[in-house]
C-alpha cells in the first residue's frame, strides 16, 4: 500500500520501518534543540510531517517498547489517532510517566505509526440488549487467570 507523506520541513525524517516485518514504522522527532520532558509532563513533539492515511483507514501512533521502558516516555493519550481527512502536522505529545527528566533529541525514534483498516460503525438505540453470560460484569470480572 502506498501512502502520500508530505515533508513540512527539509529536516523531517521520513517514517522507518526498523525490520521487514514491523507493523509499526518509527516517527522521528524534529526539534531544533534537544527537548527535556519533567517528571509527569507532556510535551508535543514535531516530525514534520503530514500523511494522507487511505480513506477507511487510520494511523495509529503507539509507544515505542524501547523508550517507554528505558526511559519512561510514551504517548500521553495511549494511542494517538489520525484520521484519514487529516492533512496537518503529525506530532506526538509525549507523557514522561518517570521521576527523572528525560531528553529528546532531533532524530531520535519517539513513536510508531501503524495503518490499519477499522470498521465504521452506525449506533442504533435499543431498549434491549442480548444476554451473554457474562452480563454487565467489567473491570476484572472474569477472573486473574
Amino acid at each position: 500500500m502506498n501512502v502520500k507523506i508530505k515533508k513540512l520541513n527539509e529536516n523531517a525524517i521520513i517514517p522507518t520501518y526498523g525490520t521487514e516485518f514491523s507493523a509499526g514504522a518509527d516517527l522521528y522527532a524534529l526539534c531544533e534543540n534537544d527537548v527535556t520532558i519533567n517528571p509527569q509532563e507532556t510535551i508535543l513533539i514535531h516530525t514534520g510531517i503530514s500523511v494522507e492515511v487511505p480513506e477507511g483507514y487510520a494511523g495509529l501512533i503507539y509507544a515505542r517498547s524501547g523508550l517507554a521502558s528505558k526511559k519512561g516516555l510514551a504517548p500521553a493519550n495511549k494511542v494517538g489517532v489520525v484520521d484519514s481527512d487529516y492533512r496537518g502536522e503529525v506530532m506526538v505529545a509525549l507523557h514522561n510517566h518517570g521521576s527523572v527528566a528525560q531528553t529528546i533529541s532531533n532524530g531520535e525514534r519517539i513513536a510508531q505509526f501503524v495503518i490499519t483498516p477499522f470498521l465504521k460503525a452506525e449506533f442504533v438505540l435499543s431498549d434491549e440488549l442480548t444476554d451473554t453470560e457474562r452480563g454487565a460484569g467489567g473491570f476484572g470480572s472474569t477472573g486473574s487467570k
